[in-house]
């Protein structure tokens, strides 16, 4: 019991618990972005005044990916924002001080610092007008109406294609920010990139994150000039050149057993392009992945397993060797 000497009045023990509890409150370094997960709390944002009400919706509260506590989208939403277009991709040092391991909420992440691929699913979700204008973990403003996104241990800057699993959309973000520090989100994009990939509504979606490493950079950039050499062409050059240099990535078929799916790409050069990106870490005694056409997506896969549980084993092995997440399908 706790008294006070001069009035000996009794503080009550609700008091004095409180007390206890104030004192024990520590804060979080700043200087990493907290990516609107210091508060799991739910709140109802105010209602976002559209520029074309006809293409822009306000998003809702609904379902688990609602808004989390004073954020949400912005007062006016611009127009067109589905013509943005993606990052264009560039090979770009990595900044010093967001490559160090770093810990948040007793949670130590290590950054990656080399150019390894890098192959992810599982939820993420967006930020919003809570950030805006404010500097990401890179030094960069952050815009929630660029192609950006935050994630807690790819390099930055580096760039990553998301696609979102429900609808096949596909985009190209800069990653430039730390986030989120939810164990179950893998990444926060901004609110544009999440517009595009059709989940801005929703709060949250399935979605595959698959890191662009340097020398698709490089085809990716040769075919931009390439296309850019094209349209100055006549119509009749235009179509002699394209026929000689049409995509050749060739598209297997399967037999029945469970597989692992790496990666499902709207664009068959897209997926041929991450299949040579994962050949130089692939471990020898596993199938090596081939690209499948299936429901309008070119798909990478491994297999086929006699078994799901053969499939777990290796998909356990790829995530411990080369830390590279898969899924397991059965045809």
């Amino acid at each position: 019991m706790i008294t006070n000497t001069t009035s000996r009045k009794i503080i009550p023990a609700s008091v004095v618990m409180l007390m206890l509890l104030l004192s024990a409150c520590t804060t979080v370094d700043l200087s990493v972005r907290e990516n609107k997960k210091t508060s799991p709390e739910v709140t109802t944002a105010s209602k976002p005044t559209p520029a074309t009400a006809s293409t822009q919706q306000a998003p809702t509260t609904k379902g688990r990916g609602a808004y989390y506590q004073d954020d949400g989208p912005g007062d006016q939403i611009p127009e067109g924002l589905m013509n943005v277009p993606d990052a264009i991709p560039k090979i770009e040092p990595f900044a010093k001080g967001p490559s160090k391991p770093y810990t948040v909420f007793d949670k130590t992440y290590t950054p990656i610092t080399d150019y390894r691929p890098f192959i992810q699913r599982g939820v993420g979700s967006w930020y919003g007008k809570k950030f805006h204008g404010q500097r990401t973990a890179s030094g960069e403003i952050y815009d929630m109406y660029k192609m950006t996104a935050a994630h807690p241990t790819l390099p930055l800057p580096s760039y990553a294609r998301v696609t979102n699993i429900k609808n096949g959309k596909q985009v190209i973000v800069r990653v430039n920010d730390r986030g989120p520090f939810l164990a179950s989100r893998i990444i926060d994009l901004s609110y544009t990139a999440a517009y595009k990939l059709g989940y801005v509504n929703d709060g949250s979606a399935e979605l595959q994150v698959e890191r662009l490493l340097p020398d698709e950079i490089t085809r990716m950039t040769a075919q931009d000039g390439a296309q850019q050499a094209t349209n100055s062409l006549t119509e009749d050059d235009a179509i002699s050149r394209l026929s000689a240099n049409v995509n050749t990535t060739k598209v297997g078929q399967e037999g029945s057993g469970f597989y692992l799916q790496l990666g499902a790409y709207a664009q068959a050069q897209n997926a041929q392009a991450a299949l040579e990106g994962l050949k130089s870490t692939w471990p020898a005694e596993l199938p090596l992945p081939s690209v499948i056409q299936n429901q309008g997506l070119y798909r990478l896969h491994s297999g086929p397993f006699t078994s799901r549980e053969e499939a777990t084993k290796a998909a356990r092995q790829l995530q411990n060797s080369a830390q590279i997440n898969t899924s397991i399908v059965q045809r």
